[in-house]
This record gives structure tokens, sequence and C-alpha cells, in this order.
């Protein structure tokens, strides 16, 4: 028997019944929890007109249905929301943030009484590392939160987020980003993982797992939806929505891949479809991605939303639709579901009316596309439990623990990449530091982290330091003042410098130079900040540098020149204090890069799981990375022995486990990430020099080994064929364990036989 049939007959059966749920009575089958979601869905979409059904693909924005007070909205208003939603409903609600749950419990409320059908309200707000709303959380960027390579931190954080972000009543978070970030001019390199696959993957679904949790019903679990779908993370010339030309072997090889891991294995109910036209089509009408790979290949149940505008460029810079009516037919028919502020409501619900009239939509096209966006509501419980506990948000928001896991975010996050001469840590002999730029005064936690602050790294030393040593403050450097002004700041940076026993210069990106739409043509220093550490280097004391970026940073002349190096990027609201812990030493750094730091705008693109044929031979510049993928110290020495594969031959379906010792040779305590490669020698098609396929934390203390396992099974050793599948071809593959991707330790080889 046919599910349809199956449906239809649970549906007449419990027609002829109804039950009382509280106050209210349940009239038909949707409203009833005992009947399966499917068949709550058909009986739904059957009593919805047209006009209702488009209404469910369209996004609201707060300020329409709501008072706001800035960011967030203040208070609820009926005569708004009966102005906007009327008694049709509508799909969700956007940029609401509201101050309270009662807020959208009114809102919600007004949903279910005052429509016809008594659809809810899905609320989606931004949450990249923190639910955007006042006063929550806010963990360091997702580039820092993958520099830690602990996917059970980043699991926790999306327990967090979904929590704090659950407790105001919102269901959705936009994110995570799940592009590969190969582009550094790019803007929005900060809120990816970085740019391996398998690196990407890990966190990734850890992160979609963490925020949708045991079940999407719970009060502490929100719709994770990856953006942005898909290769939008390497635009031409590093503009942000330019195109890009990729062959399909790569595209799944590396970038579907990380989307893969998040649907099939993080269970992701959402996806967002990027602006960019990908081998001269719009992703937003690309049937191959979001309905042949996205749906029937990987299984996808939940709804697609477009990026802001996406749909509408479609039109006006596209070039591939003729009306608004075309446009909207195209992207439904490709698999849209829903669209992001693209047209006005009018505009949409008439130009949605006009392509069924016309047959560029058919009603089964209507009907699919709302389908998916009942199905998430139902998996929230927004039919059965609508309302949420306003009791919640003074239990777990911005709590103690949430704070505490910010600042090991932080702690984890933080690289250090030299150390010339064990300068860091900061010896106990130095009784003054001179904390010196601009930035260090800097509360800017990264880019959707708006009204959010956090401590900076002048006022995170002084907490640290308390009265044991003299902190000696000079700002050396601001973006806003004359030349003239400028050369006095840096005199008096000089000054303070001289007088102190080692300097801190805080340098990198502000708010200004990174992030969404500030796409960079050079990855630079800017000239003056470059002049201060001149200056500084040349007081002739002890110099540290702490980078504040969003992503690599060219700085050739400070990787020659300065003994200390600390990538910090943008480290969350206790960024301060986790930069203080590791200068100090009262945390050893353990972080490793993500992201390959090149020489020069010239080597674009570098990164480290480059095919063969791939070099960067230049007369002009070293072939190498000034920081390799992978790269990072610590404040003391590992060990790396008995390399083991066992076995060293397997079938072609077969796994193996690969184990290694590491030993803590140094004198305090610390932690090795320890990382796992493997190379294809020889292969049907070209496959990278070497490609991440395993990692793991191990924490010693000084004299303590432990022993590190992997497995390497299909996942691993596969490879898309030249007939386009996934196989694992027999011969023989080189593993390589070690503390990055240009320190190797250890290596052996697998041996893949034919069944």
């Amino acid at each position: 028997m046919k599910k349809s049939t199956i449906y239809y007959l649970i549906i007449c059966l419990f027609s002829f019944y109804t039950y009382p749920v509280g106050a209210q009575s349940i009239k038909h089958p949707y409203q009833d929890p005992k009947v399966p979601v499917e068949a709550r869905i058909n009986d739904l979409i059957g009593r919805m007109t047209s006009l209702e059904k488009i209404k469910q693909l369209d996004m609201y924005s707060g300020k329409e249905v709501a008072n706001m007070g800035g960011h967030e909205a203040a208070s609820f208003s009926e005569e708004k929301a009966q102005k906007m939603i009327g008694n049709t409903g509508v799909g969700s609600v956007h940029d609401f943030y509201p101050l309270n749950a009662t807020i959208a419990n009114q809102l919600q409320n007004y949903a279910i009484k005052k429509t016809r059908l008594g659809i809810p309200i899905l609320f989606i707000e931004e949450g990249l590392h923190g639910y955007l709303g006042h006063g929550s959380t806010m963990f360091p960027i997702p580039l820092m939160l993958s520099s830690a390579w602990d996917t059970m931190m980043v699991h926790q954080i999306g327990r967090t987020i979904a929590t704090e972000t659950r407790t105001h009543g919102v269901d959705m978070i936009l994110g995570p980003v799940l592009g590969l970030a190969r582009e550094p001019r790019w803007s929005r390199v900060q809120e990816t993982y970085g740019e391996d696959p398998y690196l990407d993957a890990c966190n990734g679904v850890a992160m979609v797992k963490g925020l949708q949790g045991n079940s999407l019903a719970d009060e502490n679990a929100v719709i994770s939806e990856p953006k942005h779908f898909a290769v939008h993370s390497i635009p031409e010339a590093g503009s942000n929505a330019s195109s890009v030309s990729i062959g399909e072997r790569e595209i799944r090889s590396d970038f579907l891949y990380v989307f893969e891991k998040a649907v099939r294995e993080g269970g992701a109910m959402g996806i967002m479809a990027a602006y960019h036209d990908l081998d001269g089509i719009p992703c937003v009408d690309n049937k191959w991605l979001l309905t042949d790979v996205l749906r029937k290949e990987w299984g996808f149940k939940g709804f697609v939303l477009s990026d802001l505008g996406a749909i509408r460029m479609t039109l006006d810079n596209h070039d591939v639709a003729s009306s608004v009516s075309d446009a909207l037919a195209q992207t439904f028919k490709a698999g849209m579901n829903m669209q992001f502020y693209d047209f006005s409501h009018e505009k949409f619900d008439t130009a949605m009316l006009k392509a069924l009239k016309e047959n560029r939509l058919t009603e089964k096209d209507l009907n699919d596309a709302v389908r998916d966006v009942l199905r998430v509501k139902f998996r929230l419980g927004l039919f059965d439990h609508p309302y949420t506990d306003t009791t919640l948000v003074s239990k777990v928001f911005h709590s103690e623990p949430h704070q505490q896991l910010a600042l090991q975010a932080g702690r984890e996050g933080i690289c250090l990449l030299k150390n010339d001469g064990e300068l860091l840590p900061l010896k106990k002999g130095i009784h003054s530091i001179a904390v010196i730029g601009g930035l260090a005064t800097s509360q800017y936690l990264g880019d959707y982290s708006d009204g959010h602050d956090g401590v900076s790294v002048l006022d995170g030393l002084k907490d640290r330091v308390g009265n044991s040593m003299s902190i000696n403050y000079a700002e050396g450097y601001n973006q806003d003042t004359s030349s003239v002004k400028q050369a006095d700041l840096l005199k008096e940076a000089v000054n303070v410098a001289k007088q102190s026993d080692v300097s801190i210069v805080v340098i990198g990106e502000y708010e200004n130079e990174d992030g969404e739409g500030k796409d960079r043509s050079n990855l630079n220093l800017d000239e003056n900040q470059l002049k201060l550490v001149h200056a500084i280097h040349e007081a002739d004391k002890p110099v540290v540098v702490v980078l504040e970026n969003g992503r690599p940073l060219t700085i050739n002349w400070i990787a020659k020149n300065i003994p200390s190096i600390v990538e910090a990027w943008y480290p969350g609201e206790k960024g301060g204090l986790a930069i203080a812990d590791v200068l100090l030493g009262n945390v050893t750094p353990s972080g490793k890069l993500p992201v390959t730091f090149p020489r020069s705008v010239g080597q674009i693109p570098y990164y480290y799981d480059h095919k063969p044929a791939s070099f960067h031979r230049y007369i002009d510049e070293a072939k190498t990375p000034l920081f390799a993928f992978g790269h990072g110290l610590s404040y003391t020495t590992f060990h790396y022995s008995d390399l083991k594969i066992s076995p060293s031959n397997i079938q072609v379906n077969g796994k193996t486990t690969v184990s290694v010792k590491i030993e803590n040779t140094g004198k305090v305590e610390g932690t090795e990430v320890v990382q796992l490669y493997v190379r294809d020698r020889v292969s049907s098609v070209t496959t990278p020099v070497l490609a991440l396929k395993g990692f793991s934390r191990i924490t010693l203390k000084p004299g303590e080994s432990g022993i590190v396992h992997f497995e390497l099974g299909h996942d691993a050793l596969s490879l898309w064929n030249r007939e386009m599948k996934r196989v694992v071809e027999p011969g023989m593959f080189s593993v390589k364990v070690g503390s990055s991707s240009d320190d190797i330790r250890l290596q052996g080889k697998l041996t893949v036989d034919k069944k």
C-alpha cells in the first residue's frame, strides 16, 4: 500500500473525532499530536488556499509585526500583526530578537488564534558564535573555534547557543557557515571553520548537533541552517557573491562533503542557498544542488531559505529571469522553500499567483515547497507546544557556566605562531609590561556580534597581573587621526616601550576591515600599524605581537623579526582574559591554524591539500607558506613514537586502526593536537598530496605519555572516480602523523586490496 493511501486512511479515521487540548479541542487531524507528522502535513495542505500556502514561503521582519527598540522587539503590536499577518498566517519572522519570551508568545498567540488555520510562526535569527540578541554569551569567531580542534567543545557551544536562543522564543539559527576558507581576501573567512573539508565537517556536524539537540521539540533546541550552499567561499577575485567556476569532482570531494556530513550525520533541517552563480547557474535556481543532491542523494527533509536578496539577484544581477514571477518560478521549481526579503510581500504574493495561473509553477510545486516548511514547524513542536516558558531565561541566559565556556574556547583557540628564545610565557622577573596598540582596548568580537562587548587585552592583563606587575598603555596608532597626531602617538608608544621590561603590541584588523562585505585586495597590515611594530622593535626591548583578525595576514617582516607572535583572532567576550592567561603562562597554548598563512596575495590560492601538479614556484617569492595549516606551538614539547597500523592490509570495504604514542618531554603540562594525514599514492583521478583524516587532543603532564587512536575506512580512503562514483580504489596509501601539515613526525603504509 502506498504511503499516500495510508496517510489518507489515517486522516479519514481521525476526522471523526475531536480531542480536548487545554481549553481548545482538536477539530482536524493536523491539530492532533497522535497523528503521524506526514499525515498532519497532508491534511493541513489539503485545507489551505493557494494564498495561505504562498504566505508560508515568505519571511517578514520584526519591525513589521512588533514595536522595535533598536535591534530588539520591545513589545508586541496587535495592530501591526493584524495589518501584516491578517488571517492567512506567515512563514517566518526575522530581525525580531524579542527582549523576552512574552513578546514572542504574544505574536505566536496571534498567529494561532487569529488566523484561519492557526499555523504557528517560525522565528529565525542570527547566532553564528552566540545568539545575536542583547546580553547573550558571545563566543570566539568560528575560525577561532576551529583553531581549538575540539569538536566536543564546539558541540557544547552549539548547545549553549540553542539554549539561550530558545529561551527567547526563537526557533532557528542561520548557521553554521560551512564554506572552505581558500580565498583569504574574501570578507567572510572569519565565519568559516577553515580551509580543510575534514576539519570543517567535524566542526560543522558538532555545531549542527549542538544546536538541534536531542529533539527539536525540546526547550533547548533550535533548527540549524548550514550556509551558503554551495561553494560560496571561493568567489572570483575574492569579492563576496562573485561567480564561481569549478568542476563537479572538486565540488563533491571538498565543498559538498562538508554539507553532506552536516545533513547526513548532523541531521540539519535548514539550508541557505548562496548568492552566486555556480558554473553559470545561480545557486538559488540550481536544481542539481537543491533537489538532486540535497534531497534525493542525501535525504534532506528540511527547508531551503534563500540568502538575503539572492532570488532577486537572478533578476537584477544574473539576468537569467525576465520578471519577478519568472524568477520565483525558477527558484521554487529548483527546490527553494522560502524567500529572504527578496521582494515585497505584495509583489511576492502577486507574482507567485501569476506563476501558478500561467503554469510556470504547478500546484504540486507549491505543495512540495510548503510541505518542507510545515515539516520543520511540526518537528519543532510548534503546533502542539507553541509557547516558550518565560522563566527559562533567568535560569540559563548568559549563565556563569556559559561564560566559562566562552573563556575556555578563547584559551584553546589561541595559536602561538612563533616563540624564539622562549620569550613566552612572560617570566616572573618581568616587573613592567607595555601594552601598545589601539586594538589592545578593542572590544570588537567579530562579525555577527552587534551590541556585545568583551574583555579587551589591556583589561585582561590588568585583571590577571593585579599588583604583581605594572601595566603601561600607549595607543601608538589610531585610524582616525592626522599624520601629525599619528607621529605623536608613535613617539609616546616608543617611550612607554623603553620604560618597560617587555612590549605587547596588539595589531590586526579593525571592525571596518573585516566582516561581511569587507573584501580585500591585499592581506597586509595597515602601513601605520607596521610602522608601529618597527618602532617598538627598534626600542631594543623584547616584543610580543598579538594579532586580532578574522583571516590570514601577510606579516612577513613581523614573522622574520619579532621573536614571539600570538594569533588571537577575535576571541569572544572573555578574549582579553584568555590572551592574558596564555601570555602569562596560566595556560599552555594548544591552538593550531585551520588555515594557511600565505606570504603574499600572489600565492593565492594556497591551501595545504593541493593537487600534486599544483606548485607555488615564483622568481620573486618563496614556495612555502608563511605559516602552514595545522601549525601551532606550545610551552612544552612532545615526542611521537610507536606508529602502528593494524591491520596494514585491508580490503576496499575494510577498516584499519592507526595508533601512536605521544610523550610530554617538556617541563609543563600541555595539550597536543595530533594530526593524521593520508596520501593516495596512485589513483584514477588526481588526489591531494596530503589530506587530513583524523585529529585528537591529548593533555599530558611532564614525563607522561599516552596512546592516540584513529580509524581509517571508506570515508577516509574513498575518492570520486572517473565515472563520478565514490569508491575506494585498491592500492597503497601513505599514512602520516604529525604536529602540523609541515611537521610530520611518523609515517607508514596501508595497502588496500580488492575484495
